[in-house]
């Protein structure tokens, strides 16, 4: 069996940085091959940290005229951010790289109780990415009434804040807490494939009786999600249109990577990893290494932290369960797949395929 997780035990939280950069328009000017290798640089020493952060990134290219690109990373430590900083202004693009906005927080349950969590407060310990097209972020700053007003109260605005968010199931909601971390008190991102959706959102929220206690909720950025190479080609230079990726690094995507040694699996156990900027839990089965996703598709769970029985990993949170070899849902409330991942294993090591994961 895997590790059984406490109920009462408090969920790990999570490190959540957005950091927002910004290119020096002399960067353009730069001979192609320059350019080509300071992309190649950067993409190379984002894709170093896949290991330890889950890294998404996205181009604001045409949305705001103060950043261009935004390195949304979650994790478990503050180090790890740092150093993924410091090893992305390290690179032959750092010269040409300033940070106009970052934003840092962490996950924690919500003290607010949500009907879709049973009438319990609301579990944001986790966050696992929707894979969406566009992600709308901000910082949130409430008013100190609001922290003065009766705690009855206050759940009341929330019960009707929470209605209106079930209006818009194509909007994903991603809440981190900053309070004594950074200047604001939230971070707010919504993940969705319909902008109108949101905006649509965003204007009934207005009408709600907590919108009266809302300080401060700008900056707004709307971000466009691609993988960094893209991200970086959506810069726009003289001649970029016409580079594409070598035979030498088509080859290296088609790799395999070391995620674990077979000793940290023991039979019918369970570990996460941090692969290519996504977090995979590994099941040794009868021998048999599987790789799924680590975030249940219906609240976040951990999968790692759950039972295997039958074929199947059981979520601790919910009860869903999820075939080990496909990912498909077998029971409870999950009805999506969670993603699965080739496996090698050899020399008592395990590998993961880095080419993209297959959902069912």
């Amino acid at each position: 069996m895997a590790r059984e997780q406490r109920q009462d035990a408090p969920a790990r939280r999570q490190v959540v940085k957005f950091t927002f950069f910004r290119v020096d328009p002399a960067w353009r000017r730069l001979p192609a091959e320059e350019r080509e290798r300071a992309k190649a640089e950067l993409c190379a020493a984002v894709e170093s940290f896949g290991d330890r952060l889950i890294i998404r990134s996205y181009s604001l290219i045409g949305m705001r005229g103060d950043a261009d690109l935004l390195l949304w990373q979650i994790g478990d430590r503050l180090e790890d951010a740092q150093e993924l900083t410091t090893a992305v202004f390290s690179t032959a693009m750092g010269p040409y790289l300033s940070v106009p906005h970052s934003y840092l927080a962490m996950t924690r349950r919500s003290i607010y109780v949500s009907p879709d969590e049973g009438g319990a407060p609301a579990s944001r310990a986790a966050i696992a990415p929707a894979e969406a097209k566009y992600m709308f972020v901000y910082p949130f700053v409430k008013t100190r009434d609001w922290y003065k007003l009766p705690k009855e109260t206050r759940q009341a605005m929330m019960d009707e804040h929470i209605a209106v968010g079930h209006r818009y199931p194509s909007v994903k909601l991603n809440t981190t807490y900053s309070y004594g971390l950074d200047d604001q008190e939230f971070v707010v991102a919504f993940e969705t494939d319909e902008p109108a959706d949101f905006l649509d959102l965003v204007m009934e929220l207005r009408e709600t009786q907590g919108s009266a206690y809302t300080l401060r909720d700008t900056p707004i950025f709307t971000c466009i999600a691609m993988e960094l190479r893209e991200a970086l080609d959506s810069l726009g230079a003289p001649g970029d249109a016409a580079i594409r990726r070598t035979a030498e690094q088509l080859a290296e995507a088609g790799s395999w990577a070391r995620v674990a040694a077979v000793e940290e699996l023991p039979e019918g156990g369970a570990a996460a990893v941090y692969f290519r900027g996504d977090q995979v839990a590994l099941f040794n089965l009868e021998g048999r290494i599987y790789a799924l996703g680590n975030r249940c598709s219906h609240a976040n769970g951990p999968l790692a932290e759950g039972q295997i029985e039958g074929g199947c990993v059981t979520c601790p949170y919910h009860g869903s369960r999820f075939d080990l070899a496909s990912g498909r849902p077998q029971g409870g409330p999950a009805v999506k797949p969670v993603p699965t991942y080739q496996v090698r294993v050899e020399d008592g090591t395990v590998f993961l395929a880095a080419g993209e994961p297959v959902y069912g």
